[in-house]
């Protein structure tokens, strides 16, 4: 199989792990879920993760070539915060709080491609280990415990610092109006911005309404103890694989 073949199949055997993880009654019975977190709140994260944090090998590849024209704004943050500072309206709005304001953006934005740094090194392990598809849930297991902890920890951590923005409706506010604004912007000087680096901005924008709004659904105390149980989930899952 090539390369490419290895990792469509390892994408979906990771997905259909995220699905087994998260069944409501599973967690319930081990986590003490209380009824204020319903079981379609915890489907539609679920599926927030799926449809944005690890989408299907399609989307993937889809996402992929629009972020990629995006990374140079995510390694050198400085590029797009002087676009902004180059636009009077956000200025007036947020003053020196701007460039805070934008590079977070920007770490969540980076956040939906977290699941990509791990891949290439699954990739290898699985080739070097003999390890052939389908990719079921013992399989994908096997290959967890071949990762570095350290790299599985950083994406934990990537997650909850993504939820903890989601988290922030104030913050959260302020990051996309600046972005639908930055969309504007480079729509309208498109000699200076590339379609893919536009379409980059419009996933995350979509991602960050779609995260934003799923967490409206709960209480300020529900969505905190969202954050600490979804962490706790995957160090768990870390724990029983090691």
């Amino acid at each position: 199989m090539t390369r490419a073949e290895i990792l469509q199949d390892i994408i979906e055997g990771y997905r259909n792990s995220i699905r087994e993880r998260y069944q409501y009654q599973k967690l319930q019975r081990h986590y003490n879920i209380p009824e204020t977190i319903p079981e379609e709140t915890v489907v539609g994260f679920r599926d927030f993760f799926l449809d944005y944090v690890y989408p299907n090998f399609e989307k993937r590849m889809e996402l992929d070539e629009a972020f990629k024209s995006l990374d140079d704004f995510l390694r050198r943050p400085q590029k797009l915060i002087q676009v902004v500072l180059d636009t009077s309206k956000l200025i007036f709005t947020y003053g020196r709080h701007l460039p805070k304001i934008v590079t977070t953006g920007l770490k969540a934005l980076k956040s939906f491609r977290a699941a990509t740094k791990f891949e290439t090194i699954f990739i290898e392990e699985a080739i070097k280990n003999n390890i052939i598809p389908p990719y079921d849930l013992g399989k994908i297991n096997r290959l967890i415990s071949l990762l570095p902890k350290d790299e599985i920890e950083e994406f934990i951590q990537t997650t909850q610092s993504l939820f903890e923005t989601l988290h922030n409706q104030v913050l959260m506010k302020k990051i996309i109006e600046i972005i639908e604004y930055l969309i504007v912007v480079m729509k309208k000087n498109n000699k200076a911005y590339s379609r893919s680096q536009v379409k980059g901005l419009e996933f995350g924008l979509d991602a960050l309404r779609q995260g934003n709004q799923l967490f409206n659904t709960l209480t300020k105390s529900d969505q905190e103890l969202l954050i600490v149980l979804v962490t706790k989930i995957e160090r768990d899952r870390l724990h029983q694989i090691s």
